[in-house]
């Protein structure tokens, strides 16, 4: 069983960064980032695939946020540049050990594996 856990969330203004971190217990093919806001769907941010097969971001996020690793550490990082209050939700990491195929990464259920959640709060 992989443990995933996320770390970094906080609060900040517009304008402002955070990075979170995601480590895994083991080496894995693909993670990446999902966020739930109150009230709404669990929402595709951002996943990589360990192979360096590629990066996918969701539409929101693009040209703000980026997505880096560190293979020694099985770390994933997301550096969340320009924040806006739109942007605050709950961050979980999710991770699988499948190789996943493009038209299934932006779904929650093909990752089998999920953090408990960071909070990150943007104010206006």
């Amino acid at each position: 069983q992989v443990q995933v856990v996320e770390s970094g969330g906080g609060t900040v203004q517009a304008g402002e960064s955070l990075r979170l971190s995601c480590a895994a217990s083991e080496r894995i093919a693909s993670a990446g980032w999902f966020r739930q806001a109150p009230g709404k769907e669990r929402e595709f941010v951002v996943v990589l695939k360990w192979s360096g097969a590629g990066t996918y971001f969701g539409d929101s996020v693009k040209g703000r946020f980026t997505i880096s690793r560190d293979n020694a550490k099985n770390t994933l990082y997301l550096q969340m540049n320009n924040l806006k209050p739109e942007d605050t939700a709950v961050y979980y990491c999710a991770a699988s050990k499948r190789g996943l195929i493009t038209s299934t990464i932006r779904h929650p259920g093909s990752y089998e594996y999920w953090g408990q959640g960071t909070q990150v709060t943007v104010s206006s």
